[in-house]
């Protein structure tokens, strides 16, 4: 290309420039909008369960497998048998963060250049690419530790090739993009799917509870900051628990009342592959269309370990074990293992497309974040009112008529965590900021480093509880291989 010269010059007829773009309110919208699609980057297709990205994220915790054949990369994940820097998994996880990161910069500075729109307006629209941007940092230094910090647009080479920033800086950045969020005005639900400020505040008590643990060990400060932000979202009145787990399945129920944010999807044009990637592998006539399945499943021993009395053990609310033949439900066709039914869909039944929303953050996780940080900031164990509260009522939910506790461990909530929240892509985060984990088999708590997972090769160790950088990044930035 540098030999050429003059007969490659063009003036562009058609490209459009940020200053040109921004010119009315609904080009704005476009653009905020525009920020969330880095959201479903880890979804792939709807067509091919391979593509499904995302599924990586609970392969690695151990207590799943996947019925339909995998191929070596996504078995890096399944059995935990050595992460390759030259994975295209991996690429794909670094690319979701950077992609959508370069689209939330370019849209706040332009934003907030802004003159077309009223002060209050422009903030909603701010604080909503605020807290995205923080969304997309907090799971790259989650995943891959020190990584880049870039937060302005880039306008040439040099902004592009730049080295690796430590973890605790990408983390205050964190904090400050959702302190933003905080103060942007954004109310507090949104029955359309948008960034709300429940949103906002659960983003920044899972962010805090990350820095009190591992890597960075910030400690208890950063547990009182988790526990007073998750009790603030409690006291604000605007979520609720479901009464029935079926209810966190309802369609009428998207965006509101348990769910606090939501992947959005739509059948047609962008739809949810979970429905039938879930699916039992061979063809089993559950479906009007199951060839699409295999793609996870919980392990037996993991299913097993939920008490028989445990609501969310019970038929078709986690999960299901029988299921009405398709066309004929009056047959009933028995399973010889548990499948996972968090994410069945009934109308995709109908239409033989799923346009279900995906949760991102529910009320539960909140319940229970509330009561850990407020355990681990009292030394391991607590009796704050609040915090048990909030434990019992996650966990009388699945248990009803339990008895409420006087007090409860860290490592009793975690539990609760790792049984309520599976599947919905939280524990191995879960696993990298505490270093324990949940044993299936003892139905306790141990230590990470050293444990064997029911469905993987060897041991954790220290090593690989940070993904490499992936190889083709580190070609195009020799910098990311310092």
């Amino acid at each position: 290309m540098v030999s050429c010269s003059g007969f490659l010059e063009e003036k562009p007829k058609t490209f459009l420039s940020p200053s040109q773009y921004y010119t009315s309110e609904n080009q704005i919208q476009a653009a905020v909008e525009g920020t969330y699609e880095g959201l479903s980057r880890l979804l792939g297709s709807d067509l091919e369960i391979a593509t499904v990205r995302l599924f990586n994220l609970e392969y690695i915790v151990g207590n799943s497998y996947r019925p339909r054949s995998a191929g070596s990369q996504e078995n890096q994940f399944l059995l935990l048998s050595g992460m390759d820097e030259n994975n295209s998994i991996l690429r794909e996880m670094w690319r979701a963060v950077y992609f959508p990161v370069e689209n939330c910069n370019s849209v706040i500075e332009n934003v907030e250049a802004t003159d077309i729109v009223n002060d209050a307006t422009k903030n909603r629209y701010l604080g909503q690419v605020y807290f995205l941007r923080a969304y997309y940092y907090f799971m790259g230094v989650q995943l891959f530790g020190d990584i880049p910090l870039k937060i302005e647009p880039t306008r040439d080479l040099a902004s592009v090739q730049i080295p690796k920033t430590p973890k605790a800086d990408i983390y205050n950045q964190i904090v400050s993009d959702l302190q933003k969020a905080e103060a942007s005005g954004l109310p507090w639900t949104d029955d359309g799917g948008y960034v709300t400020m429940g949103a906002v505040k659960t983003l920044l008590a899972k962010v805090y509870l990350a820095m009190a643990g591992y890597p960075l060990q910030a400690g208890n400060e950063y547990y009182q900051k988790a526990y007073e932000t998750s009790k603030e979202i409690i006291e604000s009145g605007q979520f609720l628990l479901f009464d029935n787990y079926r209810d966190l399945r309802n369609i009428n129920n998207e965006n509101r009342g348990e769910h606090i944010f939501m992947i959005q999807r739509e059948a047609q044009n962008a739809g949810s592959p979970f429905h039938f990637g879930l699916m039992p592998y061979p063809e089993v006539p559950i479906s009007v269309n199951p060839s699409f399945g295999g793609g996870m499943a919980p392990l037996k021993v993991f299913y097993d370990s939920y008490d028989d009395n445990d609501q969310r053990k019970a038929e078709q609310a986690f999960f299901y074990t029988k299921r009405p033949k398709s066309g004929d439900p009056s047959t009933i066709i028995s399973l010889n293992t548990p499948y996972l039914n968090k994410y069945w869909d009934d109308e995709a039944e109908k239409t033989s497309k799923s346009g279900a929303n995906i949760p991102i953050y529910r009320y539960a996780d909140v319940l229970l974040m509330c009561a850990e940080s407020k355990a681990m900031a009292d030394g391991g164990t607590t009796s704050d009112a609040a915090a048990i509260d909030a434990y019992y009522a996650v966990h009388n939910r699945a248990f009803p008529g339990a008895s409420r506790p006087s007090s409860v461990t860290s490592d009793q909530v975690l539990k609760e965590r790792f049984l309520e929240l599976c599947f919905e892509f939280h524990n191995w985060f879960d696993m990298l900021r505490t270093h324990k984990t949940y044993d299936p088999a003892s139905k306790s708590i141990v230590d990470l480093i050293g444990y064997k997972a029911p469905n993987h090769e060897y041991p954790f160790k220290e090593s690989d509880l940070i993904f490499p950088v992936p190889l083709r990044e580190k070609e195009l930035n020799p910098l990311l291989a310092e």
